[in-house]
């Protein structure tokens, strides 16, 4: 009976039934194998301890390729959609802001019995702090609307009745911001 090669937890026989060679060391899972007369051997790298198996290091160029276009296709669905909520973030911004100049033109026009002449009458008398910036336009200025003479409070001085945006472009409602 042939003496078995231990390698690990695993083990052969030898080819010439004298037991392990001295050093002998199994290389894959598989014991060789007799093809005809002759044996084949399996080769091991040169300073490669052959009882651990070869262990892979890094990707392929193929599965890089795949992970790029994995992330390629997911930034092309997200983009729109990070585009849109930056729009519906200014549109709130000028809605807010437009929503306070027309609270402080009317307040301003209730305590002082007159409409102010321009916004910085706003800002002078305390009732906005800043002029806000019109985010869709990015300027502060904005399109004042003069009372109707006739109409005002004061008729010898008519003031500011209303404010909007300068802006010619189209809100994603459809409507231009200079009707908000």
């Amino acid at each position: 009976m042939a003496l078995p090669i231990r390698s690990g937890n695993t083990s052969f026989p030898s080819r010439d039934g004298k037991g392990a060679l001295p050093g002998a060391v199994r290389m894959f899972s598989t014991p060789p194998t007799r093809s005809g007369n002759t044996w084949r051997r399996h080769s091991c790298l040169p300073g490669r301890d052959s009882s651990r198996p070869l262990l892979r290091r890094g990707f392929t160029l193929i599965e890089m390729m795949i992970v790029m276009a994995i992330i390629v296709i997911l930034i092309s669905v997200a983009v729109p959609y990070y585009q849109k909520a930056i729009i519906r973030a200014k549109e709130s911004v000028l809605h807010n802001n437009l929503m306070a100049m027309r609270s402080a033109i009317d307040e301003y026009t209730y305590d002082k019995q007159k409409a102010p002449q321009t916004l910085q009458d706003l800002v002078s008398a305390g009732y906005l702090h800043d002029v806000p910036e019109d985010p869709i336009a990015k300027t502060h200025e904005w399109k004042t609307i003069i009372e109707d003479s006739a109409q005002a409070v004061d008729q010898t001085e008519p003031g500011i009745f209303d404010v909007r945006s300068e802006s010619d472009k189209m809100s994603s409602e459809g409507t231009p911001y200079s009707d908000w």
